[in-house]
């Protein structure tokens, strides 16, 4: 079964909402299908960061509706997050007083049992093994690519199958990006969904199956990556080139 015969897992019908008065995305629609790699580029400031905070219940929604699985999403972050999505924030966004595993476990409170737990750690320290040597390790101290992954690693831990990744590459060294979206790319080889929003659409050129470009809070162009690349119109207009 290819990937636009199967199911949508995260559905986006109309979606307009924002921030009290300012009003951020203006009827976004689109489809996630179980297993993809779905991204939005686009300019900073266009609306990119504020699409994953309303999927995941951050945002409040004003018109339109949102499907997790085929059913209605709730509108609390925890009752969304218990439905298997996962919300991995722009930037590290970690407890930097506390250690790695302490951050990991602030991840895994829904959980249902410690074997569960255990299970979810062991899962992350095999695919970030970095993370296993630093778990006593204060995370203010880590690097900017090691809070990153320790990121990642705390939404892995909330168990969840649809991936929702907010600029993986922010502030980081181009050799860290290329490690950053290395484990990504294994992420989405181990068949979980993912909805990642990025800036430069030449990082996910070989690894998304799909990508909307965003601007001033409406889907522009949707397509593959390669043929985003390949218009140097929509390129020069929306990303500066």
């Amino acid at each position: 079964m290819t990937l636009s015969e199967k199911p949508p897992v995260l559905s986006l019908s109309n979606i307009v909402s924002g921030y009290r008065e300012l009003t951020v995305l203006k009827g976004i629609s689109f489809d996630v299908a179980a297993g993809a790699f779905v991204t939005v580029v686009g300019p900073n400031g266009h609306g990119k960061s504020t699409l994953l905070k309303t999927i995941s219940g951050l945002v409040p929604l004003k018109q339109g509706s949102i499907g997790i699985n085929g059913s209605p999403a709730p509108g609390q972050p925890h009752a969304i997050a218990a439905l298997g999505v996962a919300h991995v924030p722009q930037g590290d966004m970690l407890f930097p007083e506390m250690s790695v595993l302490e951050n990991l476990l602030m991840g895994a409170y829904l959980a249902p049992s410690r074997a569960e737990i255990d299970r979810r750690l062991d899962e992350v320290y095999t695919l970030l093994p970095k993370l296993a040597d630093r778990r006593h390790q204060i995370a203010s101290s880590l690097s900017g690519g090691e809070r990153r992954m320790a990121g990642i690693g705390r939404g892995l831990m909330m168990g969840g199958e649809i991936l929702l990744i907010d600029e993986p590459s922010l502030g980081l060294a181009p050799l860290v990006i290329e490690q950053v979206y290395g484990v990504i790319a294994e992420l989405s080889r181990s068949g979980r969904t993912i909805l990642l929003v990025e800036e430069n659409p030449a990082r996910v050129a070989d690894l998304a199956d799909h990508l909307h470009l965003l601007d001033d809070g409406e889907i522009v162009w949707s397509g593959p990556p390669a043929e985003l690349l390949a218009r140097d119109e929509l390129l020069a207009t929306y990303l500066g080139g």
